[in-house]
């Protein structure tokens, strides 16, 4: 885990207030510490750890301050601690994660005294476009960035963005920073590490934020009920790879759908409900159009010689998960 008390960036990555044309600031008294506690035998806490540290950002939402971050900071957190800008720390109450944007949502459980961080939309950020990735602490932990692409982005864990953001250089303590466009709006919430091609066989390493639209249709959802309203998608709990046009499971969820259906770490996906895939993007697209969660999903399957087709119940993620303490 990251203490961010022991590392700084260095100055010639740090914006220089006399060079941003809105006032910086205020903009970094809206970013918070966040530090969250999972109990061990969470469902998520052999993956993602029991002690996890990241930043959220301080947005207005139907009248009222609430924190905005990246969902797996804060997902089966029993406790979550946020420390303001002026060293103040507020226990905040884990209040929603929405599995399909990725976002997650804090109440703060005491007045922060900090300004929300107006928000803009990333469909007015071009590739070049100068960027800002504010995290908490002030300059030594923001820095100058540039929006380096916009793409589709397939994550393992059965996680899919249409216009993902990229970013470079990267922020070594990414989770749940604030991107910035050059108004001083917030445009995106960092959730990434990701490697990306330079010349040749180069790579160089960026930030991955989501966009900050994907949370407007779903923020009042989230603060009245927990999670979006939409209906949950199927979830099979296998982490997929792809390689060379196939689909490959890279491990299983212990308990969850694909573990009981029989699938093994190893085996091809080739097609699902009879639909061929051969793209991580076009494997999950093809899972979630297949029914709702519960719906019984037919995988055809390559495992050494055989070719097999297995049927997995799917499930709603979240009934995998631990809720958050009635508050």
């Amino acid at each position: 885990m990251i203490n961010p008390k022991d590392w700084a960036l260095p100055e010639k990555l740090r914006p220089r207030p006399q060079d941003t044309r809105f006032d910086l600031a205020a903009v970094q008294r809206a970013v918070l510490m966040l530090r969250a506690e999972v109990p061990e035998d969470a469902f998520t806490a052999g993956v993602l750890g029991t002690e996890r540290v990241g930043h959220g950002v301080v947005i207005e939402a139907e009248g009222r301050d609430v924190v905005l971050t990246i969902g797996y900071l804060i997902t089966e957190a029993g406790s979550v601690w946020l420390t303001t800008y002026d060293g103040r720390a507020i226990e905040g109450h884990p209040l929603a994660y929405d599995t399909v944007t990725g976002f997650g949502l804090v109440l703060p459980l005491a007045p922060l005294g900090c300004p929300p961080l107006p928000r803009g939309s990333a469909s007015g950020v071009a590739i070049g476009d100068r960027v800002y990735v504010i995290g908490h602490g002030g300059l030594e932990h923001s820095l100058v960035a540039r929006l380096i692409a916009r793409r589709e982005f397939a994550g393992y864990w059965e996680y899919l963005l249409d216009d993902a953001l990229f970013t470079a250089p990267p922020h070594p303590l990414w989770g749940g920073t604030a991107l910035v466009d050059e108004h001083g709006r917030l445009v995106g919430i960092g959730s990434l590490l990701t490697q990306e091609a330079g010349g040749g066989e180069e790579h160089f390493d960026a930030n991955l934020f989501v966009p900050i639209d994907l949370a407007e249709p779903v923020l009042g959802e989230m603060l009245r009920l927990g999670h979006a309203a939409a209906p949950p998608r199927p979830w099979l709990g296998l982490y997929a790879a792809e390689q060379d046009d196939h689909i490959i499971i890279a491990g299983l969820s212990p308990d969850a759908p694909a573990h009981r259906a029989g699938l093994q770490p190893g085996d091809v996906v080739v097609a699902v409900a009879g639909q061929r895939v051969s793209s991580l993007p076009g494997f999950f697209r093809a899972v979630w159009s297949a029914g709702p969660a519960g719906s019984t999903i037919v995988l055809q399957i390559v495992r050494g010689r055989d070719a097999l087709h297995i049927a997995v119940c799917s499930a709603n993620r979240e009934d995998f998960l631990r809720k958050p303490r009635a508050h």
